[in-house]
């Protein structure tokens, strides 16, 4: 069964999500500040964390860095009010897999959680992934071109992984912000466009004709490079 952390300093939305996820079949372990967290997170017991991002005493994004700083592997999804949706951003950069702002319907936590699940046993089953002279590493969030490592920002390489991560199935634009920007982030479809093309840039032989990225007319991108 799979344990997820769940850390509020909110009692009653601790015990709302709580009783959700427990119904969907996951054993909760609940923490109402960020020292608990960090040290429940770290026990050994715990498959994926949901952090808000403010907590009493060590804060949600603190939580997740010190997390990735001593080997925890597992998803975190961050959850704070819109207003402050920007430290969520910011916790994407320190490791955070994915986030939601409030408000949002517990469905969606469910299927956030579901989904980085599927991502966790992807990148176990196959945590580096070969195409021609790129290599994706989806457990150390590294891509390297030609043995040389590739810079990217953050929201560039959750782009790629998504794309990775569904090799061979078309998505769409909207399906791609969803992913990689999460579903009340307010970038347009055009953004997805001017991601994609500096991907290119970095990764394509000839981003003219692209082989790995390949454009699906009508309906969106597609990953299309073959893993060794």
């Amino acid at each position: 069964m799979t344990a997820i952390l769940l850390a509020d300093a909110d009692a009653d939305r601790k015990s709302t999500l709580g009783d959700r996820l427990a119904r969907e079949g996951y054993e909760v372990e609940a923490a109402a500040d960020g020292d608990d967290a960090l040290a429940r997170a770290l026990s050994g017991g715990v498959d994926l964390a949901i952090l808000d991002a403010v907590l009493p005493g060590r804060s949600g994004l603190d939580v997740c860095l010190e997390l990735r700083n001593r080997g925890f592997a597992g998803p975190v999804i961050l959850v704070t009010d819109h207003a402050k949706a920007a430290e969520c951003v910011v916790g994407l950069r320190l490791g955070a897999d994915d986030f939601l702002t409030r408000p949002f319907d517990v469905a969606e936590l469910v299927a956030r959680v579901e989904a980085c699940m599927r991502g966790e046993r992807c990148a176990r089953a196959r945590s580096v992934c070969r195409f021609g002279t790129i290599e994706v590493d989806l457990r150390g969030a590294r891509v390297l071109r030609e043995g040389r490592e590739v810079a990217m920002s953050a929201r560039e390489y959750r782009l790629l992984r998504c794309l990775v991560e569904h090799a061979g199935i078309p998505l769409s634009r909207d399906q791609l912000l969803d992913r990689a920007w999460g579903r009340n982030a307010m970038p347009t479809p055009r953004t997805v466009d001017v991601h994609v093309a500096w991907l290119r840039r970095k990764l394509e032989a000839d981003p003219r004709r692209p082989t790995l990225i390949r454009t699906v007319h009508g309906v969106g991108y597609i990953f299309a490079g073959g893993a060794a």
